[in-house]
């Protein structure tokens, strides 16, 4: 009978925890856990360890968290484990060909999307801006290019009309976790057929800029709607009331047209929403953040102290500081 295979895992956030997390279970030696250095985090700007090393620590894992491999040392390190396979989810640093080759099994990454769609570093949002209506998790073998490596393993899942970058998130972290215990088996018993990816279907996942938060309302409102849920909860949908920044945390398109210019306020619906005309429909605004203050429900603020009135406008005025 086989040994268990020896696994080192590389993984960052809390996308890559919830695989790391599903490891814990399977029937192998973790022999070792890399991830991003500590960094600055919160208001007192503290030294944070990813969620990553936080669950390895718990559960007694040995963790590297070097700043690249470009060192003799750092190679020497990870050779030192002779590890069988090496596991990669949103680590967020660049794999050389002397990592990806030292594994016998060589390096797997738990990609965020059905590729060849969404290649880079923002698939999850990037799926919600453009109106896909499913994405999923790959298992791929790794490979120099960005997430250009031969696909092994797909599950799929639909896109809700409702889901945020954030929901959304969450249900691809479990089905990541779900496709990796799945695909691990396969992958000893040598059951996975590789499948090269497609470049001409192809599509790259750019990293999210703050900007991209600016509402244009002479859009349609469901495309404004579309682009607050996949900027939800970072960076945040943003306009401007009175030249100070309004974020817009969750809307909804609703039918009906207006004359007003886009971006006035032309309703209080019901002391519970600010409908906003948009160049195609009615926005609903239903939960948003003042400046300074914190995010609440368009509810609560009407029925407080307030700013908003029909015929108010929320243009966009200024650029993000």
């Amino acid at each position: 009978m086989s040994s268990p295979l020896r696994i080192v895992f590389a993984g960052t956030p809390e996308f890559a925890a919830s695989s790391l997390a599903a490891l814990l279970h399977y029937d192998c030696q973790l022999v070792g856990v890399y991830t991003q250095p500590d960094r600055p985090a919160g208001r007192g700007q503290k030294l944070t360890p990813s969620p990553v090393k936080q669950l390895a620590l718990e559960h007694g894992l040995e963790v590297f968290q070097p700043l690249n491999f470009k060192s003799d040392e750092a190679l020497q390190t990870l050779t030192e484990l002779q590890p069988d396979l090496m596991i990669v989810a949103a680590y967020g640093l660049l794999l050389p060909q002397s990592v990806l080759d030292l594994p016998r099994l060589g390096c797997i990454n738990v990609h965020a999307s059905l590729l060849p769609r969404w290649r880079g570093a923002a698939p999850i949002h990037r799926a919600l801006l453009a109106g896909d209506s499913e994405t999923g998790i790959t298992i791929m073998q790794m490979a120099l290019g960005l997430d250009t490596g031969d696909m092994l393993y797909k599950k799929s899942l639909a896109i809700h009309t409702d889901d945020t970058a954030g929901s959304l998130h969450d249900r691809l972290a479990t089905l990541g976790a779900e496709a990796l215990l799945e695909s691990l088996p396969l992958l000893e018993q040598g059951k996975l057929t590789p499948e090269v990816q497609d470049d001409n279907l192809s599509c790259y996942a750019a990293k999210l800029l703050k900007e991209e938060g600016r509402l244009d309302w002479t859009r349609p409102a469901a495309d404004l709607a579309r682009q607050i849920r996949g900027l939800n909860p970072w960076p945040v949908a943003f306009c401007y009331l009175n030249e100070q920044p309004l974020r817009i945390w969750t809307a909804e398109a609703v039918s009906g047209s207006t004359e007003a210019t886009p971006g006035t306020l032309v309703a209080l619906h019901q002391k519970q929403a600010l409908d906003i005309a948009t160049g195609d429909g009615i926005l609903r605004l239903t939960q948003v953040q003042l400046p300074g203050k914190r995010a609440l429900p368009v509810s609560a603020l009407l029925n407080g102290q307030h700013p908003f009135t029909p015929g108010l406008r929320l243009d966009l005025c200024q650029t993000p500081a």
